[in-house]
């Protein structure tokens, strides 16, 4: 170790040079300026992002060389942004190249845990060198640094807007409604309790009245499989068996997990599987998780038959259907 120390210590190295702003008070207080209008020029462009964001009409077109039409909003918008983030990280470099302290330290290697002695000057020195940055006695940088930051932190915020509103409770809507006839997808035929044999499986959705579009948006959310096993190889809650009908069980396809389409059915093991992260639900418990990511089991739905023997909804999702992230307990 004092092999090392000694050449550390070598004196053939070359000496320190020093910067001007070092040195010199006038040098010191030019690059303060520099640094300073480097933050300042950063709150202009975000400035400008707002101006652009708020009174730049979205279909105004603009001529600008060499790159020709520009739509204004979305230019002034792009340009702004860039300005921000491009001049605070210049004047955040400058401010470390020119301003900050310039001392060469060594510090020395040390196996294992540092003395205490060693650790309690280590948090002394640290709270008496804090302030050697010059952020405490430079004025003109550090309003200058906390009104870009400032400003620069509105862009995202202001941004969030074009996401849309929060969706709220709109995410547990389904078309399922008490009495809804189950249809078949594709066909629109209403479905028999005896059309299904044990073992079979279909995909569903809610009947729609006569000459009525269905909605993409609500396809994806209304898709429901419907599995027939022997009422004897259910393993459920009296609550959740009560809401299959001679055997015949209907669950959500749409999976509890990332939203995937559940479509694969393991007829022998009674397992229905997502086909994107292999997520593996018992259908003879409810649809519970046995094996990858889904967080709680496919949402059931509560089925019975009509005065005509046809499979009816006795009422709609208790639960939110999809994934998880929109959320409750999950169990």
């Amino acid at each position: 170790m004092s092999n090392e120390i000694e050449a550390i210590k070598d004196p053939g190295l070359p000496a320190h040079v020093h910067r001007a702003a070092d040195t010199d008070p006038v040098a010191e207080k030019r690059v303060e300026r520099q640094v300073a209008i480097l933050f300042a020029v950063s709150a202009i462009g975000t400035l400008l992002l707002i101006y652009s964001y708020i009174f730049v009409p979205q279909d105004l077109f603009i001529f600008v060389p060499v790159m020709g039409d520009q739509n204004a909003h979305q230019l002034g918008l792009g340009l702004g942004m860039a300005i921000s983030l491009f001049f605070i990280g210049l004047g955040a470099i400058q401010w470390a190249r020119t301003l900050m302290p310039d001392t060469e330290v060594i510090a020395h290697r040390h196996e294992f845990r540092s003395p205490d002695d060693e650790r309690e000057d280590f948090v002394k020195t640290v709270k008496e060198r804090a302030g050697t940055v010059g952020l405490g006695r430079r004025s003109l940088i550090k309003k200058s640094l906390g009104a870009a930051l400032g400003l620069s932190a509105l862009s995202p915020l202001l941004l969030l807007r074009d996401l849309g509103p929060v969706p709220a409770k709109e995410l547990e809507k389904t078309s399922w409604k008490t009495g809804t006839r189950l249809v078949t997808d594709p066909g629109n035929r209403p479905i028999l309790a005896s059309d299904l044999e044990v073992g079979a499986v279909a995909q569903v959705l809610p009947a729609v009245a006569e000459g009525t579009e269905r909605a993409l948006s609500d396809i994806g959310k209304d898709a429901v499989l419907l599995i027939r096993l022997r009422p004897e190889d259910f393993q459920l809650t009296p609550e959740k068996y009560a809401m299959t009908h001679d055997g015949i069980i209907a669950f959500s396809k749409i999976c509890s997990h990332m939203g995937c389409a559940v479509a694969l059915y393991e007829q022998q093991t009674k397992h229905l599987l997502c086909p994107c992260h292999q997520s593996t639900f018992d259908v003879t418990r409810g649809a519970k998780v046995i094996f990858g990511p889904a967080a709680r089991p496919l949402p059931q739905l509560d089925i019975t038959v009509d005065s005509e023997g046809y499979l009816i909804a006795r009422a709609p999702f208790s639960e939110p259907v999809g994934p998880s992230f929109w959320e409750r307990n999950s169990q």
